[in-house]
């Protein structure tokens, strides 16, 4: 009579060089954990422990502060000359509980976005904490040279960058109305998930401006390790810029066509 305990095992109990491929092909492609095996009616314990890991992970990065000194190295901030500005939500928990004063700067920032930020540039990036500070550590580094790089191959005038604490999307609406750039492009921090807690958003609007909505914006998410590559996002973003500044227009009215991407 055959053991009990083997009668209980599933493909997912086997280690991974065991796996039917096809098993293994779904697990390749997706950080969702599907197919990680059970004890009883329960998750295993390896899985237990490294769901309680990401869930940790992922409310450390709603709860950090944004140190550009710290996340991007002092060589960093001033080789890109970044200056900092925060929204009217003066404390993390403040941030959390009123999104509304996450879409507007305080008094100070404004006067300092005036002085130090260029008007009517073809393209103005913003760094923006968002829900996830080590999205932006991990991503921001290698995306926006990648960005800078590719607007002065354009031949375009990009503003000087600036980091915004306690930031949310719709600030990209004062950035427009105090800079009146041509395109606007947030870096954000998305909320984290038990996938990752790395994933950076960018928001793009056409000459943003107080009325505008998210119908307004376009957006190239899950920019990570196991999603888009900065490389990919970046080449997505500045195709997305382009068509903006072609057409006049922004939003649900601009379909992308995004170049082809290397394998």
């Amino acid at each position: 009579m055959p053991d009990e305990r083997d009668a209980s095992l599933s493909n997912s109990d086997l280690p991974e060089p065991d796996l039917p491929e096809i098993v293994r092909k779904i697990r390749a492609r997706t950080p969702a954990r599907l197919l990680v095996g059970r004890a009883g009616a329960a998750y295993r314990t390896g899985t237990q422990l490294d769901l309680r890991e990401a869930h940790a992970a992922a409310r450390d990065a709603v709860r950090a502060e944004l140190n550009p000194e710290k996340v991007f190295g002092a060589d960093f901030v001033r080789r890109w000359n970044l200056f900092e500005v925060h929204t009217k939500a003066a404390l993390k928990e403040e941030y959390l509980l009123r999104p509304d004063l996450g879409r507007h700067f305080d008094d100070e920032s404004r006067t300092a976005i005036q002085s130090r930020g260029s008007q009517a540039s073809d393209l103005q990036i913003a760094i923006g904490d968002g829900l996830s500070v080590p999205a932006v550590a991990a991503q921001v580094p290698a995306l926006l040279p990648l960005l800078c790089e590719g607007a002065q191959q354009r031949d375009w005038t990009v503003g000087p960058t600036f980091v915004i604490h306690h930031c949310r999307v719709g600030v990209l609406n004062e950035i427009g109305e105090l800079l009146k750039s041509r395109v606007a492009v947030l870096l954000i921090g998305e909320r984290p998930g038990l996938g990752t807690a790395e994933s950076l958003s960018a928001y793009i609007a056409y000459q943003p401006r107080d009325s505008h909505t998210d119908a307004n914006r376009n957006l190239i998410s899950n920019i990570h390790a196991r999603g888009l590559s900065p490389q990919d996002a970046a080449a997505r973003i500045l195709n997305l810029v382009d068509r903006m500044i072609k057409t006049g227009t922004s939003g649900y009215l601009l379909k992308e066509e995004p170049p082809a991407l290397e394998d």
